[in-house]
């Protein structure tokens, strides 16, 4: 992926990473019961979970760690094989949560949602700064 500047990338990812979090946030509320169930709209959810979490980590170039506001720590780039590992978790975790969805049963998408989360937060809690 190219970039015009290294905080345009930094921009890219970063509004990745937030409409990944608003659709899998939704899909929480859901299987948490603070807002109704919908096995249409969770399986529209995580549809987009699933197409939008392969966006932004092709945006994880080099120099780009302190550029803009990005909170990526330089560990992304010397430990390149472990975070794309990291990666590469999510977005088999991302499948089985459209599976789930497609179950269309709250028991079902209840650990799906949470394996997601989970996978999210093992990256961030690595390489993401506070």
């Amino acid at each position: 992926m190219q970039f015009n500047r290294p905080e345009d990338a930094v921009k890219y990812r970063q509004s990745g990473m937030f409409l990944q979090s608003y659709h899998l946030g939704r899909l929480a509320a859901m299987v948490s019961g603070r807002i109704p169930y919908d096995p249409k709209a969770a399986l529209e959810h995580a549809t987009l979970v699933d197409m939008i979490d392969r966006l932004p980590y092709g945006a994880f170039i080099e120099g780009t760690a302190d550029r803009g506001n990005s909170r990526a720590k330089p560990e992304i780039w010397t430990e390149r094989a472990k975070f794309d590992g990291m990666v590469t978790k999510l977005h088999e975790e991302s499948a089985k949560l459209v599976a789930a969805a497609r179950v269309g049963t709250l028991d079902q998408l209840r650990p799906a949602v949470g394996a997601v989360g989970q996978a999210c937060k093992a990256c961030h809690d690595v390489y993401q700064r506070n």
